[in-house]
């Protein structure tokens, strides 16, 4: 035991000397005041999905017959003159099937994934006239500065359902890809 007991002050003792010599040294500056170095951080949240009313306003006016096509071509994501004669035959098709007047809800809208900036909404079309008289389409739409367009590929596929034979003439709407 004396043995343990000499070697534990022994140790101890150059413990203490060793401390006595070294040379005191200050611990760093902080590089960066306290305040900036928070825990309590919170992440960004995303930004808010467009209502729902800003989305049915582009299919309103893209449906308008009162609306020359020349002035819904800024409606579709990179829309040109090209597009033109699919905006009348959309509106003409929407017209001669009873959806004229009509009503657009836009529900279920989330983020697209597959193009960032986008967003995705079923849309339902329906006759004022014939409420029953309906159609559902999963429909993309692109930012542009503070409005929001119909993504080319939506509009590509939507477009088509106003042609003689096109995919609406068997009743069923094709999925715009995502």
């Amino acid at each position: 035991m004396n043995t343990t007991r000499g070697t534990l002050i022994a140790v101890v003792a150059a413990a203490i000397g060793l401390a006595g010599c070294s040379e005191h040294v200050e611990p760093p500056a902080d590089p960066m005041p306290r305040s900036l170095l928070t825990t309590d951080a919170k992440a960004p949240e995303a930004a808010p999905l467009p209502s729902p009313d800003a989305i049915t306003a582009v299919l309103y006016r893209i449906a308008d017959p009162a609306v020359p096509s020349a002035q819904k071509i800024g409606l579709i994501q990179y829309g040109t003159a090209e597009d033109q004669a699919g905006l009348d035959n959309f509106t003409r098709a929407l017209r001669d099937n009873g959806f004229n007047p009509m009503n657009v809800t836009a529900t279920d809208l989330l983020w697209s994934a597959g193009q960032p900036g986008d967003i995705i909404a079923t849309i339902t079309i329906s006759s004022v006239a014939a409420p029953d008289n309906k159609f559902t389409f999963p429909m993309e739409f692109s930012p542009i500065r503070d409005a929001w367009q119909l993504n080319r590929q939506t509009a590509n596929l939507l477009l088509k359902l106003g042609q003689p034979g096109g995919p609406g003439a068997s009743g069923a709407a094709p999925t715009p890809g995502r």
